[in-house]
């Protein structure tokens, strides 16, 4: 029963001070091809396809001889939403998954991440063969506001622990706003 009284202590708690209302800062989605040359444009079509905005290419870290893989050649795909693009993906997303998550998914800042095996498990897309099937991972920020402080270029600072989103209050806010099962 523990776990219930904090759910609803982090719901007053929203509910009495806006500024601790947790939000959803950006959806990214990433697709991971391992190479470049066309199948990495089929991706970035894809992509640009599910999203509505240009993809950006992800280029090596390091080299990595058993994959084939050379330091600073392109070899994903990302996009970043904000706003409205953002929660439109999301709920196409949480719609495929089943509006489920598990709870090993969130990490200690308030951070989830899921993964999706095959693009077409998303409403509304068709399987087109010209571009084939790629899967793909998809990371919600979630922030309080005023984490501006944190970003900006004049007058920059730190943001306290108090403010951050701990992994329970991530968890409270699927479940009780976004109306997502963590299980």
């Amino acid at each position: 029963m523990g776990g219930v009284e904090v759910k609803e202590n982090y719901v007053k708690l929203w509910e009495e001070n806006p500024m601790y209302k947790p939000r959803i800062a950006k959806v990214t989605v990433n697709i991971g091809v391992g190479e470049g040359g066309e199948r990495l444009q089929r991706a970035a079509k894809i992509l640009e396809m599910l999203t509505g905005q240009e993809p950006s290419l992800r280029k090596a870290k390091k080299t990595i001889k058993e994959f084939g893989v050379r330091k600073g050649e392109p070899i994903a795909v990302a996009v970043t939403l904000r706003g409205e693009r953002a929660l439109k993906f999301l709920n196409l997303v949480l719609e495929a998954v089943g509006w489920r998550i598990k709870r090993s998914s969130f990490d200690d800042f308030g951070n989830v991440s899921i993964g999706i095996k095959e693009h077409i498990v998303l409403p509304g897309v068709k399987y087109d063969p010209e571009l084939g099937i790629f899967g793909m991972d998809v990371a919600i920020t979630l922030e309080r506001p005023g984490y501006r402080v944190m970003r900006r270029y004049r007058c920059r600072s730190d943001v306290p622990k108090r403010h951050r989103i701990s992994r329970e209050e991530a968890q409270t806010f699927f479940e009780k706003i976004l109306n997502v099962k963590v299980m």
